[in-house]
């Protein structure tokens, strides 16, 4: 039997790859961040995350480029991709807000809900669960959130100041947006020309309780790559869970 739930999924997505990944040098020094590799894998981020997308019902992919944007480019034009994709580079820098909108505009059904992750996030939850949660609540936007692990040990006291326990690398007390969301049909009007939209759009929405937070399922695989380190944590977790 059809799920009905299906027809308010999103079909479509932005991939937000301009950044310049100034922190994993010397990677990207030929090539944006995007186009790094996870080790052991042969595949760059954006190939990960290309896949991921297709395997959660999405046909038609805007790839929003920046630094390097020829290399990019060139890669998607000579993969085996397993959906459409589009790539457009800004004609001037136009921040966060102003990059996702211009990109949107590229998206082929505007009348329609999209998906929107930035180009350095390694993830995989369902993102049909997360469309389903922002139709639930009639939301304009919804953030998947998650818990990073700290990068520190952490200790536990009691009320008289004794150390009690150590705890190695805990989750974070806090949930942060882990850099995919869903937007509604009618997100794109209410982004800046230029701008962050995370300092005006997303605000708005949240005072209106029109902005929901859809916390990424424990045990789900989550990690921004930011720097080598978190390749080299990447890799060893591929690893472990391929054994």
């Amino acid at each position: 039997m059809t799920d009905p739930r299906a027809a308010s999924r999103p079909v479509q997505a932005v991939v937000l790859a301009g950044g310049q990944g100034s922190r994993l040098r010397p990677y990207t020094d030929d090539r944006p961040k995007p186009m790094v590799e996870i080790p052991g894998t042969g595949t760059p981020i954006i190939g990960h995350q290309l896949s991921w997308l297709a395997e959660e019902g999405v046909t038609d992919v805007v790839v929003s480029c920046g630094h390097l944007a020829e290399v990019l480019q060139q890669w998607l034009e000579s993969a085996d991709l397993p959906l459409s994709v589009t790539t457009v580079v800004e004609p001037e820098p136009l921040g966060r807000g102003g990059g996702l909108k211009f990109a949107a505009a590229r998206l082929p059904h505007p009348d329609q809900p999209w998906y929107a992750t930035n180009g350095d996030i390694w993830t995989r939850f369902s993102l049909r669960d997360m469309a389903d949660f922002h139709t639930e609540r009639d939301a304009v936007a919804t953030l998947a959130l998650a818990r990073p692990r700290i990068p520190w040990g952490a200790v536990r006291t009691d009320g008289f100041g004794h150390i009690t326990d150590f705890i190695e690398a805990p989750p974070s007390t806090f949930e942060i947006n882990a850099g995919v969301y869903v937007f509604s049909a009618g997100f794109a009007a209410l982004l800046p020309e230029r701008g962050d939209h995370e300092r005006t759009t997303f605000p708005r929405l949240a005072r209106e309780r029109r902005l929901a937070g859809f916390p990424i399922p424990q045990g789900s695989y989550w990690r921004a790559i930011d720097t080598a380190k978190d390749l080299t944590e990447a890799a060893k977790e591929l690893a472990a869970q391929s054994r």
